[in-house]
């Protein structure tokens, strides 16, 4: 099926990315949520947006310089996109200006907490701030002036900089001439404290200082007016071809040329004139498409350095991980694992089980080998650091780094290096697919035989991201997993293809599509033989054309489907004619979502799988994923009711639709469920039932 095929509904790709970024600006909107938390989100909205023209948009404007070619390849005119893409943005962008300035602004000032600008500086402030200047960013604001097709300076990627509208002094019919300093926000914080009264908290935005102190730069000049701007610039990294050659050094050129790839988005204030505008255009060499404009202020992620005072009560509430005691606390953790499988959900419960899996398995002498297929890594790595451990343990340690991570090469790249410097056998990345599986095996020798124990997640083995990503992690001795994960591993490590084929997990680039698309084709025949027949799926992302085309038969055909899915949509549910049977959210909250479940009815069997995986082209055919079964009872119980209590929101779910309209979901239910709040809770009961029993 063609993803242009008319007859197909299909949401855009890209529209469906922005339609659920602004679910995430919905949140800095909603006064429900803690004030500091609203502004967090903002800087959320604002990093996600960055990200998107560095990668997604750069790829429209090359199909944009290709031509018609592009357009009769690929059925679409780019340009028509990058106008829908421009408009949905612009509309964003008022709407987040909107945010700040009469709900969050208002908000702080209810709280003493106030931010000036340099005109309304008291007097102590003005020197405050002209001290700060001289002592702390004189050396890096680089001032010059700019003369078209003379001075062109080079604008480094996401540098904010302000532009500078001025005129020689005594000289009133001299034309207006332009200039450019840097704001050294990559080097200073950006919310800069002032002398403030007692109980009031003042400060002033690294970008106001520089305006208040612009005229010592020029001292011959009158200043007429400044204009804060920032160029963001493609991040791909463009590697002609993957399977020829040194893959692992020319990612390493790639990443050196990142910083000073062709422009993705020229950032401006609003209030810019025409003429500059059109003049910076000119210097820089920059096309219409190339240019958004924007409020005052850029690069809004620094709103995650907004400094909170002491204040936590405009904070979320603590909700510190609860600890799973049948793995953190038991003396023998290889022997609970063997006894029965275990899951751990974070960040409600700990990680610290995952990270006594790896040192657990670097000090035991029973231990021999052990392998993890790394995608992300925490800077500072606990797990990383047992690696290490093992192999000065004498132990055979084999890792998997998959080095074209978008946004994490280089710090793959890094542990790699060290990793490889101590011993342990480093495997890279494959031309033409990424390596996405989130696995890791133990192998421990007990009595005469050797025992695999694997641990299988949705979510990467990054201590940071666990506190704040909501995400499953099965620890298991099941020799049909376990089995079949050092197939993979040997899959990693040979680049042969196994000789045994996967029954058990559905892995990438073997038999993942195949089964899952086997799996609704049952669901399909039953609802056609009046049997019952329903899925429940949840993932981040359903992009992948033939997927829909399936679940478009499946409503078609009476099979009930319910969908959680985070980010991007192209699917259209509750369509007449075509996905009546079809009801899909997203939940936007304090954590993010990442866990990826499939839950087939399969005739009263209840089939269930965790996954790496999203229902993306890119996943299902372009990289090694894992989705692996729940075979434990007790654990199914336990992720259905999850799954039912996020079916079940009425606070935070918002219902996908044609329209996009992002309308909050009513569930009927009187009272409110607010899933992620409950599933902490829910946990944290279990674990005190726990405590009970011991």
């Amino acid at each position: 099926m063609d993803i242009f095929d008319s007859n197909i509904p299909f949401i855009a790709r890209d529209i469906s990315w922005l339609s659920f970024n602004y679910r995430v600006l919905q949140e800095a909107k909603d006064p429900s949520v803690p004030l500091f938390e609203r502004i967090k989100f903002l800087a959320i909205y604002s990093s996600n947006l960055d990200e998107f023209f560095r990668v997604r948009m750069a790829n429209h404007r090359n199909l944009i310089r290709i031509g018609r070619k592009a357009k009769r390849q690929l059925h679409i005119s780019p340009k028509q996109t990058v106008r829908t893409i421009q408009k949905i943005v612009d509309e964003q962008q008022e709407e987040f200006a909107s945010i700040f300035a009469t709900q969050i602004i208002p908000e702080l000032r209810k709280h003493k907490i106030i931010i000036k600008r340099r005109l309304d500086l008291d007097e102590e402030q003005q020197l405050f701030v002209e001290d700060f200047f001289r002592d702390h960013m004189l050396p890096f604001v680089q001032p010059v002036l700019l003369v078209k097709d003379k001075i062109r300076p080079f604008l480094n990627n996401a540098q904010l900089y302000l532009s500078i509208l001025l005129q020689p002094k005594n000289e009133p019919d001299s034309p207006s001439e332009y200039a450019l300093v840097k704001i050294p926000s990559d080097h200073l914080p950006r919310f800069i404290m002032l002398p403030s009264p007692a109980g009031e908290y003042h400060m002033i935005i690294l970008d106001d200082i520089v305006r208040h102190s612009v005229s010592w730069m020029f001292p011959g000049y009158e200043i007429l007016d400044t204009f804060s701007l920032k160029l963001t610039r493609d991040a791909e990294l463009y590697i002609d071809d993957e399977f020829s050659g040194d893959l692992l050094s020319k990612i390493k050129t790639s990443l050196a040329k990142r910083h000073v790839g062709p422009a993705s988005r020229f950032v401006y204030d609003g209030e810019m004139p025409v003429e500059f505008l059109e003049f910076l255009k000119e210097v820089f060499n920059l096309e219409r498409f190339d240019t958004l404009k924007e409020g005052r202020y850029h690069n809004n992620f620094d709103f995650f350095q907004f400094p909170d005072f002491g204040l936590s009560h405009l904070k979320n509430p603590e909700l510190p991980p609860l600890a799973y005691l049948p793995l953190e606390k038991t003396k023998d953790f290889f022997g609970a694992v063997s006894k029965r499988d275990h899951l751990i959900h974070v960040p409600y419960q700990s990680y610290d089980a995952t990270v006594r899996f790896f040192e657990e398995a670097a000090s035991d002498p029973d231990v021999t080998h052990i392998k993890i297929v790394q995608y992300r890594v925490a800077k500072k790595s606990r797990i990383m650091q047992a690696l290490l451990k093992a192999i000065g343990a004498g132990k055979q340690v084999s890792v998997f780094i998959e080095v074209k991570a978008r946004f994490d090469e280089e710090a793959n790249l890094r542990w790699g290096e060290k990793l490889e410097k101590a011993g342990v056998t480093v495997h890279y990345s494959f031309p033409g697919v990424k390596v996405h599986s989130k696995l890791a095996l133990v192998r421990r020798l007990e009595g005469k035989d050797a025992k695999l124990y694997a641990y299988l997640a949705t979510g990467n083995f990054h201590e940071d991201t666990a506190k704040v990503y909501a995400d499953f992690g099965l620890f298991t001795a099941d020799e049909r997993i376990v089995n079949e994960v050092a197939r993979v591993f040997s899959y990693l490590e040979t680049v042969k293809m196994p000789e045994t084929p996967f029954e058990h997990l559905l892995v990438g680039q073997f038999n993942l599509r195949e089964n899952l698309e086997k799996k609704i084709d049952f669901e399909i025949q039953q609802a056609k033989a009046g049997k019952e027949a329903w899925m429940i799926l949840k993932m981040n992302s359903l992009q992948d054309p033939r997927m829909i085309k399936k679940l478009y038969q499946a409503s078609q055909a009476g099979v009930k489907i319910k969908m959680i899915i985070r980010g991007i949509c192209c699917l259209v549910p509750g369509k007449k004619g075509w996905s009546e049977n079809i009801h899909a959210i997203s939940i936007v909250d304090r954590y993010l979502e990442h866990a990826r479940v499939f839950v087939f009815h399969h005739g009263g069997e209840d089939q269930m799988y965790l996954s790496s995986a999203d229902w993306m082209t890119r996943n299902l055919s372009y990289r090694v994923e894992t989705a692996f079964p729940i075979y434990d009872e007790n654990i199914k119980v336990e992720i259905m009711e999850s799954l039912q209590l996020q079916l079940n929101d009425n606070v935070k779910a918002r219902v996908l639709d044609e329209s996009l309209s992002n309308t909050y979901y009513q569930s009927g239910n009187d009272l409110a469920i607010r899933s992620q709040v409950e599933t902490y809770f829910s946990a944290k009961r279990q674990s005190e039932e726990e405590v009970k029993q011991k």
